[in-house]
């Protein structure tokens, strides 16, 4: 399975940006994909997933209000869109998928993208 995310950029605090992920297999319903973010010098953290089948989505306290996750399905891609950034969500925002909901939740996902840089200038 390879993801390939586009949409990172800079953006000014206060922008938005929108964040997508295609997947090049097909996303079983029992699937959950998922965006972790790893900023300079701290460790890899959870951010948004979402439940391939049921469409349930989760988010980090930190996204929660600011950040929506959705899916696809016809197109195989996950988004995170990304509003009110912040300059302490700079970081690079990785797609993440496996059949197990928790190990995305927890940023120990089976399959990652290279990841995407998303800069956030105050």
């Amino acid at each position: 399975v390879q993801l390939v995310e586009s949409g990172g950029g800079l953006v000014q605090a206060g922008g938005s940006l929108r964040l997508s992920c295609a997947a090049s297999q097909r996303t079983f319903s029992s699937a959950t994909m998922g965006w972790s973010r790893q900023a300079p010098g701290k460790e890899r953290e959870f951010v948004a997933a979402i439940r391939w089948g049921v469409g349930n989505t989760y988010y980090s306290p930190s996204a929660k209000g600011r950040f929506t996750i959705s899916r696809d399905t016809a197109k195989n891609t996950v988004y995170l869109q990304m509003n009110s950034l912040k300059p302490d969500d700079t970081a690079i925002y990785y797609c993440t998928k496996d059949s197990d909901w928790s190990k995305v939740m927890t940023s120990k996902a089976t399959y990652w993208g290279p990841g995407t840089q998303v800069t956030v200038s105050s």
